[in-house]
């Protein structure tokens, strides 16, 4: 009996996700390197969206895709009810989605979206990048015993992470650009730093987050009251699309 409903239901029309994306995309932006200031030659147009798929998709048993690889190379998209679950957590690389400078598209809803970038600021973000910045630490002192030389260009990464962090906390606004700091992240990149040194101004990036903390004008927690009446209204709107 299970098979045969999961039969049926495998029959139903599945959304087509790459033409949500093509279609009902509200925001992009470039994210990565390039949206850093960090980037190089070889670096990647990464690009990361919003969709909204149309209400009336939710009302089947087979709902629409919360995100979507693609179709574009390098391109990933999320539905908008997603990205607004996770970017209340204060994931990082969805808060750098809204703040990137290097915005693609834009539509009268995404500009709504951009319009609640501060609603989703909080103090969560203490958790989030410095907790996502330990952990990724410790898997890098593995490689580092294991292959004598960490992943370098992520090592650059996370301590950019931190370093955003940290003007997150003490301006109460995220800064996606690193260019002030460009020429000391690509040294760490090309693996010039010697790990002690790298450690070291991990650690005092670590201590300067917890300082922030204690000093932030940031909610401890975000507006997900806001954010809840626009995706509210954001579905009304969006019947018979």
């Amino acid at each position: 009996m299970r098979a045969a409903y999961q039969d049926e239901a495998v029959g139903l029309d599945q959304p087509d996700g790459d033409r949500l994306v093509l279609e009902h995309t509200i925001y992009a932006a470039v994210v990565g390197s390039r949206a850093f200031g960090l980037d190089t030659d070889e670096s990647d147009t990464d690009t990361r969206g919003v969709y909204v798929a149309p209400t009336e998709a939710f009302w089947s048993l087979v709902k629409p895709p919360a995100h979507v690889d693609g179709p574009e190379v390098e391109w990933f998209s999320w539905e908008v009810e997603r990205f607004c679950e996770l970017a209340l957590k204060s994931n990082p690389n969805l808060l750098e989605v809204l703040h990137s400078p290097l915005v693609v598209r834009q539509t009268p809803l995404g500009e709504e979206l951009v319009g609640l970038r501060q609603a989703f600021l909080s103090q969560l973000a203490y958790q989030t990048y410095s907790g996502y910045v330990l952990s990724q630490f410790k898997k890098l002192e593995t490689d580092l015993r294991r292959d004598g030389a960490p992943k370098w260009k992520h090592v650059m990464h996370l301590i950019r992470l931190l370093l955003a962090g940290r003007e997150l906390l003490l301006e109460a606004t995220l800064v996606v650009d690193a260019g002030k700091y460009r020429d000391r992240l690509l040294q760490v990149r090309r693996g010039e730093l010697p790990w002690d040194e790298v450690e070291r101004w991990r650690l005092r990036l670590h201590g300067e987050l917890d300082d922030a903390l204690r000093h932030t004008s940031l909610p401890a927690t975000p507006d997900v009251t806001r954010v809840n009446n626009w995706l509210h209204s954001v579905r009304r709107r969006n019947l018979n699309h």
